[in-house]
């Protein structure tokens, strides 16, 4: 997130601005160069120079110590435990077929570590339905074995989704060289592999979990086959011992030809059997489905394991699929799903047509369905959305838990429903954990949109926009939660009404629904000043209202009977009652918590390498729970500037010039909470 010179600035009277004292180093002497997502070659390089931009790296001669940007690839959210609530709709079911999806996110070589200045990207928000995610990628020309970018894991890890890195050996046809296979597989003097520990050493200074193995390039022989065979092995027996996975790919065969079989038969059950899982290539039927799922049980594994290859790349949510061979309808599941290149629904739209809201609505048909309510799928609907047959997952359950509703990308980014910067930007790594069941909106009258929205927000870059007459009462279910409760617990809303006049209740269950498809038993707490007389504060329009839970009847009972005053919050949403329409009304913020504390400040801000306006800025992780750390510069007129967010402890910066005369530019470091509370800053000083 690298945003240009144009900027609004504000007013730098407000609390936080005045610094700590500076860290002013040394004209630092390295070059500072732009960090980018990793790729190698298995060992040997291609013959020639590399095109301009392209860097030929040997995975085999990578070592962790010598990394250059390793402080920005490595991803630092731990991967979250999920749980399964009770299905929104009587279709979706939870242990049967699961969700794979092979996902291009940006180029092989030149892939930014931590996002850029544009809003148009696949800022992927759909993660409850997914089982895993594969970074997929790759080309003869620059690399075969990619490590996900780290603002992509972060995202993906806390909503529980495990992330595999991509080992592409491809087609003869498309540049693929036998002997980088046989470089993969190669043995050492003790009969082992060295790239398989490479491999997991990669992922683990990387912060990923495993690798999805492609072997495509054709020409081998049963000796390929089986030294590919016990390659794939000891990858995921080293791998297993350090929490990562291996998911094959249906096109080697166990004689060392390629043979995609669409299925699971003798020809590739052996890889299986080494693997977690297999995708199966595109050529399957619902015949070879059947005995495929049929295999698997028999060899003592789950057929869910298995992903049947979807191709959406070029029509996406228009895709002519049988589904009924894979999650039939009325019956068990067949199969898991492997989507290959869901990110169309980016891609599809025109170059002028790429706003984030063009691109979420195209996402939200992608995997909602034609509804566009998860809760009321349409049965007419050729396009068997993951909503209307996966339950979808949380992992809301633990306090505080705070979101501002940001998905990782935006137009601008506001503070305090301010604009702090109003360059363009995307960073995964920075997006909320938002809701899954979009949009579950409940109401005897006209239904409302509801959507994401850009044009503006409380925090980060995007606000929760309803919009309509709401003739009758709305609920809008938001998050499936298991968060504790207690005598102290509260929740804060923060909202705006920028059209009509609008009652506001917060929707809380502290059970859940009686059966799949059931409105959640919500109890509704008014949260408008004027009704309660709520403590409420009001900022640039926003107002944020403090409702304590102890007026839930559950939570009553429990403090008599216990006196512990302990409960569990099932799910969480709002109600809205016009006084006057239509409304436009927007939900910036939301907090569960019981108390409140600072994050600590981060230690040793520096500049590590500088080119000119370009810069390298690292710094030692603040000690206890850091959300992620915001970097703003403070100009001598006393304004602030936004200049990007990361989950990482370095940072790169392009395109600086001097500003109002001053000689020495001046960063704010934060670390940020999860409440979205800073820490006092630390201030970096660069000298022009």
């Amino acid at each position: 997130m690298n945003p240009s010179r144009r900027t609004v600035l504000i007013a730098g009277a407000a609390a936080g601005l005045f610094p700590l004292p500076a860290f002013a180093a040394a004209r630092p002497k390295a070059a500072a160069t732009p960090p980018y997502a990793s790729y190698w070659y298995p060992d040997s390089l291609p013959a020639g120079d590399p095109r301009p931009g392209i860097t030929w790296r040997s995975l085999k001669s990578w070592r962790a110590a010598d990394d250059p940007d390793l402080a920005f690839n490595a991803a630092s959210v731990p991967l979250a435990a999920r749980f399964t609530p009770t299905p929104a709709n009587t279709t979706a079911r939870s242990g049967e077929a699961r969700i794979q999806a092979l996902v291009s996110f940006g180029p092989t070589s030149a892939n930014p570590s931590q996002g850029s200045a544009t809003a148009d990207y696949y800022a992927l928000t759909h993660w409850a339905y997914l089982d895993e995610l594969v970074f997929w990628g790759g080309s003869a020309g620059e690399g075969l074995i990619l490590a996900p970018n780290a603002p992509i894991v972060d995202a993906a890890h806390r909503h529980g989704v495990p992330v595999l890195g991509n080992i592409f050996l491809p087609p003869v046809a498309y540049g693929g060289l036998l002997q980088w296979t046989r470089d993969l597989v190669q043995k050492d003097a003790s009969g082992h592999y060295p790239l398989a520990a490479q491999l997991v050493a990669v992922a683990a200074a990387y912060g990923f979990d495993g690798w999805f193995v492609n072997a495509e390039t054709g020409g081998g022989n049963s000796a390929l086959g089986q030294a590919m065979l016990g390659f794939v092995k000891e990858l995921k027996a080293l791998g297993a011992a350090r929490g990562q996975r291996v998911t094959w790919y249906d096109a080697m065969t166990v004689s060392g030809t390629v043979s995609w079989q669409g299925a699971l038969n003798s020809q590739n059950q052996a890889f299986f059997q080494a693997a977690d899982d297999m995708f199966v290539d595109f050529r399957w039927s619902a015949a070879t489905l059947a005995s495929s799922g049929t295999k698997a049980k028999q060899l003592g594994r789950n057929r869910y394991e298995l992903w049947a290859g979807v191709d959406v790349e070029s029509n996406g949510s228009g895709t002519s699929v049988d589904w009924d061979a894979i999650v039939p309808s009325g019956e068990p599941h067949v199969t898991s799903i492997g989507f290959y290149r869901p990110e169309w629904t980016r891609n599809h739209l025109p170059a002028d047509q790429r706003a984030p809201e063009d691109f979420h609505a195209a996402d939200d048909r992608f995997w909602t369905g034609r509804s566009l309510d998860p809760s009321r799928p349409d049965a007419s609907d050729p396009w068997r959305a993951p909503a209307v047959s996966v339950a979808d997952r949380s992992t809301v359950t633990s306090l505080p838990f705070a979101t501002v509703f940001n998905t990782g990308h935006g137009r601008r980014w506001y503070e305090a429903g301010a604009v702090t910067s109003d360059a363009a930007w995307n960073h995964l790594g920075l997006q909320d954990r938002l809701p899954a069941r979009r949009w579950v909106v409940r109401t005897a009258g006209e239904r409302p949109a509801v959507s994401f929205d850009f044009a503006d927000a409380w925090r980060g870059g995007s606000s929760v926009l309803v919009d309509g007459e709401l003739d009758q009462p709305v609920v809008l279910d938001l998050y499936a939660t298991r968060l504790p409760v207690g005598v102290n617990t509260v929740v804060e809303l923060t909202y705006r009404t920028d059209a009509g006049a609008v009652n506001v209740e917060l929707a809380v269950a502290t059970a859940e629904p009686s059966e799949a498809g059931a409105t959640p038993s919500y109890t509704y707490l008014a949260v408008n000043s004027i009704n309660r007389g709520r403590p409420v504060k009001s900022i640039n329009g926003w107002q944020t209202v403090t409702l304590p839970l102890t007026a839930l009847t559950a939570l009553t009972a429990l403090t008599t009977l216990t006196g512990t005053g302990t409960g569990t919050i099932h799910a969480l949403g709002v109600r809205l009652t016009a006084a006057d329409g239509p409304v436009r009304w927007r939900l910036g913020g939301l907090a569960v918590r019981d108390t409140v504390t600072a994050p600590a400040a981060p230690t040793g801000a520096r500049v590590t390498a500088a080119t000119g306006g370009d810069l390298r800025l690292a710094w030692n992780a603040a000690p206890g729970a850091v959300r992620h750390y915001e970097l703003h510069r403070l100009l001598s007129d006393g304004t602030r500037r936004f200049l990007g967010g990361t989950c990482q402890r370095a940072y790169f910066l392009t395109g600086l010039q001097p500003e109002q005369g001053e000689a020495a530019a001046r960063f704010e470091l934060r670390a940020v909470g999860e409440l979205y509370n800073a820490s006092t800053p630390v201030t970096v000083t660069h000298p022009w």
